[in-house]
């Protein structure tokens, strides 16, 4: 059960499941292996951004509506979404973020709708990350990624040197 009161937008839980410890580190572990071929410093994870996380997947679960928090649209944090029919492995949600690199113009760098969750992942100066997963009652999983400090949505200028493209590996001879 969920609990919300208009004057705080905390959530409040009762007989709350924790994200799992090994879904977090699973999403860490993903998100760190396609930083790690864009030039970004590995993600931390951070346990305060992860209980932000799993309360705020308690929420969308309990709606079952996927929209961005109060805080990330205030970008004091970044945040990417997932829903499926289905208990989401952290790596496939990783996965279907990562896939927008395909639509991301690497010769002009910026935000689009359609790369948000890419540039999330691979922003350089992101240093946190915290994750989040509730499920709900039709057995419908929601999952929540936070980071920090944000990056894709409050720092228009700097994508040339956040988003960086793939290096490619080199032959040896």
């Amino acid at each position: 059960m969920v609990l919300l009161s208009p004057q705080c937008p905390r959530v409040q839980m009762i007989g709350h499941q924790p994200t799992s410890k090994q879904f977090a580190e699973e999403v860490l572990r993903s998100h760190n292996e396609y930083r790690r071929s864009h030039q970004a410093p590995p993600l931390k994870l951070s346990s305060k951004l992860s209980r932000e996380a799993a309360r705020y997947a308690e929420s969308l679960a309990s709606t079952r509506i996927l929209k961005h928090s109060v805080e990330s649209s205030r970008g004091s944090c970044g945040e990417n979404l997932a829903w499926a029919s289905y208990d989401q492995p952290g790596k496939d949600v990783a996965d279907r973020w990562y896939d927008e690199v395909k639509q991301y113009n690497f010769n002009r760098p910026g935000f689009s709708s359609g790369t948000g969750h890419f540039t999330a992942m691979v922003w350089k100066s992101t240093t946190k990350l915290g994750v989040g997963k509730a499920t709900a009652s039709d057995g419908s999983s929601f999952v929540v990624a936070r980071y920090f400090p944000a990056g894709n949505i409050t720092n228009q200028g700097h994508f040339d040197s956040n988003v960086l493209p793939a290096k490619t590996p080199t032959a040896t001879s």
